[in-house]
């Protein structure tokens, strides 16, 4: 497991991971069990439609299963960045786009609960490393495929 890459977090993030497991290896599956024993009662298994989705609905369940597993075997919890005007972890960051001239607002997270329609961006994203660490008032240029673009920081909370 040594090229297991580690997926960054909150612990927040990762309790919620954990929640969400219990639910699964529980309740779901057993919910699936019933679904599989109520398919069998109607006969014959190989023209047997409700089997064959409970049987893939019990192999999304445990791909699901295996997926947080992994999350939750390698996670990194990443803790917010405690320094007053530089952007760090959990930072919540206004930047100027000094070619367009707008101002936006993103939140600096773990790449397991980055959500940028949200305005959360990953602090793995070429966006959130090229933030990471600098202070109000200087100008970064971050690489996007369409070219370099630079910004303004304006505001670190």
């Amino acid at each position: 497991m040594a090229n297991e890459s580690r997926y960054k977090m909150s612990q927040e993030r990762l309790d919620k991971l954990k929640e969400e497991l219990e639910y699964l290896q529980t309740v779901r599956e057993k919910e699936v069990a019933e679904l599989i024993k109520e398919a069998r009662s109607f006969g014959d298994l190989s023209e047997n439609s409700e089997y064959d989705e409970a049987k893939t609905e019990q192999g999304k369940l445990y791909s699901k299963i295996a997926e947080i597993q992994s999350l939750i075997e390698n996670a990194e919890i990443v803790e917010m960045t405690a320094v007053a005007g530089t952007v760090g972890h959990g930072s919540h960051v206004k930047v100027r786009d000094i070619e367009e001239d707008c101002v936006d607002e993103y939140q600096i997270v773990g790449s397991q609960e980055a959500d940028p329609m949200d305005g959360k961006i990953s602090s793995d994203s070429p966006f959130g490393r090229g933030l990471l660490g600098h202070c109000i008032g200087e100008t970064v240029t971050v690489e996007s495929p369409s070219g370099p673009i630079s910004f303004e920081i304006l505001e670190v909370n």
